[in-house]
């Protein structure tokens, strides 16, 4: 069972290494860095973290991939990989719609785009010469100059039954978004294969009394979801409370547990956390 946290969107790039360097000297697995429209890139992100750590996993929670060439996508998982062995998880998804939209990335099939593309880095990035003439991707004899020893897992952040089941064929892992619970971690399990298929489920952490901030954080995860705000998972209330949140979701069967703490100041959340796992 491993431990990650998120740093969060919302919190300025720059506090990206203090981040880093401070959950580095702490009992926790993995950083997580993200990439969402108009906030920042998850590659900058992962290389700067990445740089200026010793012990963390650092996974990207995710790459769109219609914003990402698969080729360009390999060279630059495959750079970090040979920089960092055994320390890079890549996600991969459909990336949301509408912003998909918004830089007329939109796929004409997401769930074809998002197979070639997983299949087309996973291939590159084991050295293999890839030729591939899919409906979304196409590739003509190419191949990395220096593909990784140590080939960093690819995991597809999805939601949907087709696509976990793509990323179960397809993928070393899966990312579950924050606010999911028990059933659909059974249902990604089922779907997936289970076994050394890596499961990562994303949660809101909030250590705190305010009952605003945890209906504001219930609201934005059951209008992704699309489901009611009272069946949204979080790890909310007091360290205790968060911590057996996250306890649950291991029960349940996640390999991974990846914590989004609230707030302009996360670390004190994080670490009030760790001292009740411990």
């Amino acid at each position: 069972m491993r431990l990650g946290v998120m740093f969060d969107r919302d919190l300025p790039p720059e506090s990206l290494i203090p981040f880093c360097r401070h959950l580095d000297a702490a009992e926790v697995d993995d950083v997580w860095v993200v990439e969402d429209l108009g906030w920042t890139g998850a590659i900058s992100s992962a290389a700067t973290a990445l740089a200026v750590t010793e012990h963390l996993r650092v996974g990207i929670g995710i790459t769109p991939a219609p914003l990402r060439n698969p080729a360009l996508l390999a060279m630059e998982l495959g750079n970090l990989a040979r920089l960092h062995p055994g320390r890079l998880a890549a996600g991969i998804g459909h990336g949301v719609q509408d912003w998909m939209r918004q830089v007329g990335a939109l796929a004409p099939s997401p769930l074809t785009l998002l197979a070639e593309t997983i299949t087309a880095v996973g291939e590159l990035l084991r050295g293999e010469t890839v030729t591939l003439e899919g409906k979304a991707v196409r590739l003509d004899g190419v191949r990395l100059a220096h593909p990784p020893a140590v080939v960093p897992p690819l995991l597809a952040g999805v939601l949907r039954p087709r696509s976990l089941e793509l990323s179960g064929r397809l993928a070393q892992g899966t990312i579950l978004p924050d606010g999911v619970g028990s059933g659909k971690i059974e249902e990604a399990l089922a779907l997936t294969g289970g076994g050394d298929h890596e499961l990562v489920v994303f949660v809101n952490l909030y250590v705190g009394d305010d009952a605003a901030t945890v209906t504001a954080l219930a609201a934005g995860s059951a209008e992704f979801l699309k489901i009611a705000p009272d069946e949204v998972v979080m790890a909310v209330g007091s360290a205790e409370e968060a911590a057996d949140q996250v306890r649950s979701l291991w029960e349940a069967g996640a390999h991974t547990v990846v914590v989004r703490p609230f707030g302009p100041d996360p670390l004190p959340q994080v670490d009030l956390l760790l001292a009740e796992l411990r």
